[in-house]
């Protein structure tokens, strides 16, 4: 497996990659996040363009997973990780983070996640990151977080993660 930043061309292939990686959610009772479109292209161009974009190739250089992120209030945010379900339980979703830590002088990452998905929260909690208390939130989080409710996602609990880097 490799990993670098995602080319335009690639972009494309993301949302074919994020369908798939949705999938699993219709099997544990939320068929809205399975069925919920992938960013557009101009979305993703954008965090080629302002952000961090990478992509896990596989032997055969096919794109087996990607991760978004950008600059939120000092921190490095992971907008979306998502592994193809066919090569899920490789690391694949560490790769990708422990990748974006070491290209950054970001003193930490942040995500907000499924509070009790087994390959949300608890996954990101043994790569590391560790759930925020509202009183740690900053102005940048809770902004992320009033979209995600407006987006209807807090139907399940949610919560704002950090892994302190350095």
């Amino acid at each position: 497996m490799r990993i670098r930043a995602v080319t335009r061309e690639e972009l494309p292939l993301l949302a074919a990659l994020e369908r798939a990686a949705g999938a699993p959610f219709a099997a544990i009772g939320m068929p809205e996040i399975a069925e919920d479109e992938p960013p557009a292209l101009p979305e993703l161009a954008r965090y080629l363009d302002e952000g961090t974009a990478l992509v896990a190739l596989d032997d055969l250089g096919a794109p087996v997973g990607y991760l978004l992120a950008e600059p939120v209030d000092g921190a490095l945010h992971i907008e979306q990780v998502s592994v193809h379900p066919g090569h899920a339980r490789r690391r694949i979703g560490r790769a990708l983070i422990n990748h974006l830590a070491a290209g950054t002088d970001a003193p930490a990452l942040t995500l907000t996640t499924f509070a009790d998905v087994p390959w949300n929260a608890p996954y990101y909690a043994r790569c590391g990151f560790r759930p925020l208390s509202d009183a740690e939130l900053t102005p940048g989080l809770r902004e992320i977080r009033r979209q995600e409710a407006a987006h209807g996602l807090d139907r399940w609990p949610r919560l704002c993660m950090r892994k302190e880097l350095g």
